[in-house]
């Protein structure tokens, strides 16, 4: 009976340590920047994107966050939400290629936003929103490259894109996927609408530097059930272990 309880012991004490593994590495994976709501229809309009921006360091805080907006396929109307204790700079550049719309030709565009005067601490976030007026309708997704620094002088620069195929690279830039139009008959990817945009504004409003960064993303909790996953298998293999022990005294 002490084997088959060792057997069982040791089989969970697996299990646990397998979880434990897999739920670090979520939340390793859910620390970037990373922008929301994740995908756009391409060309929407009146729209709000957060960006999420979580402290890594333990023995210092974000002070300044600069995004950086492509201006190859320029965001138009863009607009920053005051943000308590932050004070924000946007800048504008000359256009490439300018843009046609209903209300005229498009020369300037927002191409960088810097967020400064605040303070992000260890083990909080803070979410920044932006307000567009329109997306482009000519690329399937945006990067947003991001810098983020601390109050030690460490900057830490999220600006890497995964080329397809390839895993995430270890300071990805945050990146918006645009979908399908929808047509005028409903066929086609649904745009994000513009209601979740403003309960994602009123949420960023609402949410102080005290929120905690443990509110992962959607890969954080696929590893979670990963480990779930791989916990259960632990306990499966100690009871066949007391089962196959039991077999030869029967």
């Amino acid at each position: 009976m002490s084997a088959h309880r060792t057997t069982l012991r040791r089989a969970g004490t697996v299990a646990a340590l397998a979880t434990a593994g897999v739920l670090a590495a979520a939340g390793v994976a859910s620390a970037h920047v990373t922008v929301h709501p994740e995908s756009y229809a391409k060309g929407a309009t009146d729209g709000v994107l957060t960006f999420r921006v979580p402290n890594e360091e333990d023995k210092a805080s974000t002070t300044k966050v600069q995004v950086y907006l492509p201006t190859d396929h320029p965001v138009l109307g863009v607009l920053v939400t005051p943000q308590n204790g932050w004070t924000a700079k946007v800048t504008t550049s000359k256009l490439k290629t300018p843009v046609k719309t209903d209300d005229g030709t498009i020369t300037d565009a927002v191409s960088q936003i810097t967020w400064t005067g605040g303070k992000i601490g260890a083990g909080q976030y803070e979410d920044f929103n932006v307000a567009f007026g329109q997306l482009p309708d000519d690329t399937d997704q945006l990067a947003f490259k991001t810098l983020q620094t601390y109050s030690d002088g460490n900057v830490v620069r999220w600006i890497e894109e995964a080329a397809a195929g390839d895993d995430e690279p270890e300071n990805p830039a945050p990146v918006l996927k645009l979908t399908a139009k929808e047509s005028e008959d409903g066929d086609g990817a649904p745009a994000a609408s513009a209601s979740a945009a403003a309960g994602s504004t009123k949420s960023g409003s609402d949410t102080s530097s005290s929120s905690s960064a443990s509110d992962s993303d959607s890969t954080a909790r696929g590893l979670g059930i990963a480990g779930l996953i791989v916990g259960v298998l632990g306990l499966a293999a100690g009871a066949f272990a007391i089962v196959r022990s039991r077999t030869p005294r029967s």
